[in-house]
């Protein structure tokens, strides 16, 4: 559950982050140092993605944070990481509506053993769908572009089709054990 969205990373910052850039690459680039040294462990995953490997996109200083995409083989997420040591208020799981350039986007607070409090707004998982690190990084960027420009409107899909009408089958557990309430051909 989240609260009222918190504006982040707005156009009119309240002091220039700029001179914290350095600071916002080198979180990111310790977080993917983090992600790094678990990709071992994912390795026979079935959501591993071989062809692709760790990467920070992007960081830089956003309202005393570092933001940016950290690309991995098995995810890639918009991430935020405090940038000053402060206790988090939020607890470890939560999310919170974080309002960006172009919107409003939900983030889930984590907290990662020997890193420290991060807060994650997925892209993609698994990563399948690209087939090699630089697609992978180009899509990260776009990504980061887009969610920093008050522009950007996002491309409308199709009408889903509606779901199939509910039937009137009473639910019965001795049926439903013994396979007697399957669909039968119309």
């Amino acid at each position: 559950m989240t609260d009222a969205p918190h504006s982040i990373c707005s156009a009119l910052p309240q002091h220039s982050p700029a001179d914290r850039d350095p600071e916002a690459r080198a979180a990111g680039e310790a977080l993917a140092a983090f992600y790094h040294a678990a990709e071992r462990g994912m390795r026979d995953l079935p959501v591993f993605n071989a062809a692709l490997q760790v990467a920070a996109i992007g960081f830089h200083a956003c309202d005393d944070h570092a933001f940016g995409v950290m690309v991995t083989p098995w995810f890639m997420n918009l991430v935020r990481i405090p940038l000053d040591a402060v206790a988090c208020d939020l607890p470890h799981g939560s999310g919170v509506a974080r309002t960006l350039p172009a919107g409003t986007l939900e983030f889930t607070v984590g907290q990662l053993d020997a890193f420290g409090t991060i807060e994650s707004c997925s892209l993609f998982s698994p990563m399948f769908g690209f087939a090699d690190q630089p697609t992978a990084e180009q899509a990260a960027a776009a990504a980061l572009a887009a969610v920093l420009d008050a522009e950007f409107t996002p491309p409308v899909d199709a009408p889903a089709e509606p779901p199939p009408a509910p039937t009137n089958v009473a639910l019965d557990r001795r049926k439903f054990l013994r396979g007697e309430l399957r669909e039968r051909p119309r």
